[in-house]
């Protein structure tokens, strides 16, 4: 098989943590270069299948040289999973991958508007032929929105200040770029944390809002329990505080099922149990590939089971 260009962060733990079987159906919910579905397929014999998700048509375009009879690859959001799986005729399914956020080769292009390192077009959308682009949110947001955006999805401290800036800006001219996005933050965030460009945290937070990743994870974590057989692994690979949280509440929520209200004697056979348990602990990236990729620091992957549950 070709060596994909990107490797992508903890790939044989994830993909290890799914215990595949090669007769076994599973889908890559966030295919990006291929690097998760090529060890997958890997592992899978003549008779297994494996469903890969995008919505970035880059990632469409890097499949298409990946010719497996076993690959169905599909542009679509992850929270359209279970429709996309209705429309293949496929039901449950042994194991599904999700790798959150934006990836390398996202961030490296830099026509594609995600970071500050290149004075590049203001998009940030994962799809740039869907939704609104980040100059264009930018352009009308309240300044209120724009605040809350940035406290909420970047943890930016300075977060009233950066949109205030913003707003005063946008008055005298468009903001449209990503150099100017950045050099308006920069002069700013007068306190910068070591190592972090001051931009870091508002570029990230407009980056969820306009992908609205967040909701889209939300979206479909309830649809991979569904989906998965007795015995089916979820492994979900987080790069955002915020996003491991979503991750690791929902999965305890799903393992502990339905609780009692407090002070009501309710039988535990009345309540519908776990539909999941969870396997192992939190897993980072170790120190080697610490070394060769710095990205890995943040990332984080929890792997949970679907046992014989409520349906």
């Amino acid at each position: 098989m070709m060596v994909p260009a990107h490797v992508p962060v903890l790939a044989q733990e994830a993909v290890a943590a799914l215990a595949i079987r090669s007769d076994g159906v599973y889908v890559d919910a966030t295919f990006g270069r291929g690097g998760h579905s090529r060890l997958i397929l890997d592992r899978l014999g003549p008779q297994g299948q494996l469903i890969a998700l995008d919505r970035d048509p880059d990632a469409m375009r890097a499949g298409a040289d990946l010719r497996d009879a076993r690959l169905t690859l599909v542009q679509s959001a992850f929270s359209r999973m279970g429709a996309v799986l209705d429309e293949l005729g496929v039901g449950r399914v042994n194991g599904i991958l999700l790798d959150i956020g934006v990836s390398s080769p996202q961030l490296d292009d830099a026509t594609r508007g995600f970071s500050f390192r290149f004075d590049a077009p203001l998009d940030m959308r994962m799809d740039p032929g869907s939704g609104m682009s980040a100059a264009d949110w930018l352009a009308t947001a309240e300044e209120g929105e724009i605040s809350e955006v940035i406290r909420s999805y970047g943890e930016e401290r300075f977060a009233k200040s950066v949109a205030r800036a913003i707003v005063a800006a946008r008055q005298k001219e468009a903001i449209r770029s990503t150099g100017q996005l950045a050099n308006l933050i920069a002069a700013t965030v007068k306190r910068r944390e070591p190592g972090q460009h001051p931009a870091t945290r508002s570029f990230q937070a407009i980056r969820i809002h306009i992908n609205r990743e967040l909701e889209e994870l939300r979206a479909v974590l309830p649809q991979c329990v569904d989906r998965l057989e007795t015995g089916g692994r979820l492994a979900v690979i987080s790069f955002h505080s915020l996003e491991d949280r979503i991750v690791k509440r929902f999965m305890r929520d799903e393992a502990m099922g339905e609780q009692a209200p407090a002070r009501l004697p309710i039988p535990a056979a009345m309540l519908k149990p776990g539909r999941l348990k969870l396997v192992g602990r939190a897993q980072h990236a170790a120190d080697a590939e610490l070394k060769d990729n710095p990205r890995a620091r943040s990332a984080v992957l929890r792997v949970a089971e679907r046992v014989e549950g409520a349906a």
